[in-house]
């Protein structure tokens, strides 16, 4: 871990990231790519040290209320979080200020700031997404070995739900023939009805791979998955987007599941919906006497 001092901390779609780099070791991560081009080593967390400033700042100069979003590109519940609670202390300021929040994250952690999410989701729109990506817990923990299970996750979804707070799902990503079975899906679809989600996030049933995170990706298959790595090179070659054989009969199957019970799925939606910023709820009715 160290620290830098930021310039902004808000970019153009209100979006922040406290942290870059992730403890997490999820073996597919995109934000090991090169395009993104990080200095330093991916595990050694480069922490804002004055985004917290700069996140007040920010809020105190908009004219008009909005959502900030948190998690794009490194998860804000990662371990360090539980000592230095960046996260937290922005979710107070963006309390504060009254604006709305949305975070992405892969962790039950979420669950530690769960009186604030109350808060404000009582002023106005607070939504957590929660990332799944496999059914199986000893197949999730060697995709994602440093993180919450897939079932600590689902946990998690069913105490924000329980809570009133809104859930959207991202299903991503499916790693071609890994995790790309109808067992898996079903068991996905299974936890996120169960927890009332309000949306699935899907892009499509596979993954995607550039410079960075391609050979990583590789290395890791050749550790948990040997051979699999020389399967991918032969079938995908350098390709960006590398889609599961599977990819038509798992998108029709968890379109008619979504469809079936009343969850969004189509993307520009579920962006709409997270993007929207409502203005505050009124709790109490006026008494005219």
């Amino acid at each position: 871990m160290h620290f830098v001092k930021a310039k902004t901390i808000l970019n153009a779609h209100n979006g922040m990231n406290l942290y870059r780099g992730c403890q997490h070791g999820c073996i597919y991560c995109d934000s090991r790519s090169t395009c993104y081009q990080m200095s330093h080593s991916f595990e050694d967390i480069e922490v804002k040290e004055n985004a917290l400033q700069l996140l007040e700042e920010a809020l105190r100069k908009k004219r008009k209320k909005c959502m900030i979003g948190t998690g794009a590109m490194s998860d804000p519940y990662m371990p360090l979080e539980r000592h230095l609670q960046y996260t937290r202390k922005a979710l107070m300021l963006i309390e504060q200020y009254g604006f709305g929040v949305t975070i992405l994250t892969k962790s039950s952690d979420v669950l530690n700031d769960l009186d604030l999410l109350e808060r404000i989701s009582k002023k106005t729109k607070c939504v957590v997404q929660m990332t799944l990506t496999s059914y199986d817990e000893v197949l999730c923990k060697k995709l994602e070995p440093h993180v919450s299970t897939t079932y600590e996750r689902y946990l998690a979804l069913k105490t924000l739900q329980a809570h009133g707070i809104p859930t959207i799902v991202w299903l991503d990503p499916i790693l071609p023939f890994i995790n790309d079975t109808e067992e898996n899906l079903k068991g996905i679809l299974d936890y996120c009805i169960d927890a009332g989600v309000k949306g699935i996030v899907c892009f499509g049933f596979g993954l995607t791979l550039r410079e960075g995170n391609r050979e990583y990706f590789y290395s890791q298959l050749d550790h948990h998955f040997p051979g699999l790595s020389q399967v991918y090179i032969r079938r995908y070659g350098n390709r960006y987007e590398v889609d599961s054989p599977n990819h038509a009969r798992l998108m029709k199957m968890f379109c008619d599941t979504c469809k079936k019970e009343n969850i969004l799925y189509k993307i520009d939606e579920i962006f709409a919906y997270l993007h929207s910023f409502e203005e505050a709820k009124v709790y109490e009715q006026l008494h005219l006497f």
